[in-house]
């Protein structure tokens, strides 16, 4: 598919495909035209033009998500392509506007806006480089301190101690970038370029880093925090950090694995719940809340039932949830405005079958994103489960994988997904006739790849020719066995491995010292 272009923008593409010259005539270029030759200069890759772009900006602001979106002149949103030449280029053009004391433009920068960049999984740039979300905060991180040292050591303009610009950045801080990170937000008060965390993630980091960092950062800025992998916060913790530390702009909030576990409770946890929960009822901005593989049975609502603003975005994915959390969620005024829910790992259909579909039927007008992986959900129940998903008129993805679903009824499910006229992301399971017969759902890691991987694809192809029949290529079907694409696990997976070969290799150690105490 081509994007129709405009003269003026193919005319910026002539002017900076030649780098040499196009680096050479930039002072005679008119400010408004800085945006165009940007967006023109990142779609061919023209690193050194693009450094050159920002080290003299001319604006006010410098809003990466705004200049790669459409625009009039060419409509092709270009702020999926985390292009490492391109990223680079921006952030070291950005350190030398600082610097560049003969630039002819007077410095009206005040804000950088980089929160608009977005990690997919296909790139289509021509380096096939990536800078993802942890890079891009270690590159910051490192050329604010940089820069510190530099007019540290250097004589000059006393103007330029006096240029202040916000960054608008989503950091993500793990332990082999954490003392960068640190660095550069200890000393943000004197450097020109002050990080301002927008969204904040953190991945294998010891608890007392945590709390140190994200007091460090300026939470009153904060829209999003995300403490996921290998970040042991449980309950007590959570209620430390909302107790201690205020997030007033707070639109989303994702809790690591375990952070509750209700079958340990007593009487005082039990407070610290209900305090937890009306510490969430403050925060009047909060629409997404992800809790997955906690153990949270029984407590949905003295957790959600002080919350005042209505939850978009709800995960509760493999929380062991019982009849009374599944009535609360389906009763609850949050029920009319979910536009994404997540309630994988529980028994639907043999748990709360007319529950759930009460809660679907309230969400359905809205309902955006629905994922029920795990959920037992049968041949037997496909009919009730279309009944259930008709009135989702708005739905864009639908994923369902680990159900012990036949090649038949995925069929029938598909002739009936074709209807739905938003739909663009499908992901099934491998059909349960694909499997060995006796095998148990859900299907454990070892047995997972265990299946007629020639049968599989003839599958797979029959639904996508149902697809197709009904003119629908823009829906894409696919099986991840081991969960959908994850951009921060993608870029930190090496660190991940790493944690977690060192936590079992002590686990092991740990074992082998109380046998050996043993006997």
């Amino acid at each position: 598919r081509t994007t129709m272009k405009s003269l003026r923008f193919i005319s910026a593409e002539a002017f900076v495909s030649n780098a040499e010259f196009a680096r050479k005539s930039l002072g005679a270029v008119a400010h408004d035209l800085f945006p165009l030759l940007f967006k023109a200069s990142y779609l061919l890759e023209q690193g050194e033009v693009i450094h050159d772009l920002v080290e003299n900006w001319p604006l006010f602001d410098f809003d990466m998500g705004k200049l790669l979106g459409a625009t009039l002149d060419y409509q092709e949103d270009l702020s999926h392509r985390t292009c490492s030449v391109c990223l680079e280029s921006c952030l070291t053009g950005l350190r030398d506007y600082v610097l560049n004391q003969s630039s002819p433009y007077t410095k009206k920068l005040r804000v950088v806006d980089l929160t608009g960049i977005k990690d997919v999984e296909v790139q289509f740039c021509k380096c096939k480089k990536t800078m993802g979300r942890w890079a891009r905060t270690q590159l910051l991180s490192k050329l604010c301190s940089e820069l510190l040292v530099y007019l540290q050591q250097a004589q000059c303009n006393p103007g330029t101690f006096e240029i202040s610009i916000n960054v608008l950045i989503d950091l993500f801080v793990t332990e082999r970038n954490y003392e960068l990170v640190v660095q550069a937000l200890l000393k943000k008060c004197s450097c020109p370029l002050k990080i301002c965390c927008v969204a904040f993630r953190s991945d294998n980091l010891t608890l007392q880093k945590f709390f140190y960092i994200i007091k460090l950062t300026d939470t009153s800025l904060l829209r999003k925090l995300e403490i996921v992998h290998n970040v042991h916060l449980e309950m007590e913790h959570l209620e430390i950090l909302f107790n201690n530390i205020h997030f007033p702009l707070l639109t989303s909030l994702t809790l690591p694995a375990r952070t509750f576990n209700v079958r340990r409770f007593t009487a005082t946890d039990e407070q610290k719940l209900s305090n937890i929960g009306e510490k969430m009822g403050e925060m009047t901005q909060l629409t997404e809340l992800s809790m997955s593989f906690s153990i949270l049975t029984g407590r949905i609502q003295k957790l959600l039932s002080p919350l005042k603003t209505p939850l978009k975005m709800l995960d509760v994915s493999n929380c062991s949830l019982n009849h009374a959390d599944m009535a609360f969620l389906a009763n609850s005024f949050h029920a009319n405005y979910l536009e994404a829910l997540d309630l994988s790992g529980h028994d639907i259909p043999e748990l709360y079958p007319s529950t759930f579909f009460k809660l679907l039927s309230h969400c359905s007008s809205v309902l955006r994103s629905l994922t029920l992986e795990d959920c037992n959900i049968q041949d037997t129940h496909v009919n009730m489960l279309i009944l259930g998903l008709s009135p989702c008129q708005k739905l864009q993805e639908f994923k369902f994988i680990g159900n012990p679903l036949s090649s038949q009824a995925l069929k029938h499910l598909f002739t009936f997904l074709c209807e739905l006229p938003m739909l663009k992301n499908v992901e099934f399971p491998v059909p349960r006739d694909c499997y060995p017969i006796g095998i148990t759902y859900p299907i454990d890691d070892a047995s997972l790849c265990r299946f007629d991987h020639q049968k599989y694809e003839r599958v797979a192809e029959e639904l996508n020719l149902i697809l197709l029949q009904a003119n629908r290529e823009d829906v894409k079907a696919s099986t991840p066995l081991f969960g959908s694409y994850d951009a921060a696990v993608q870029e930190t997976n090496n660190e991940l491995g790493a944690y977690l070969i060192k936590s079992f290799k002590e686990t092991l150690e740990k074992f082998t010292t109380s046998l050996n105490k043993m006997s």
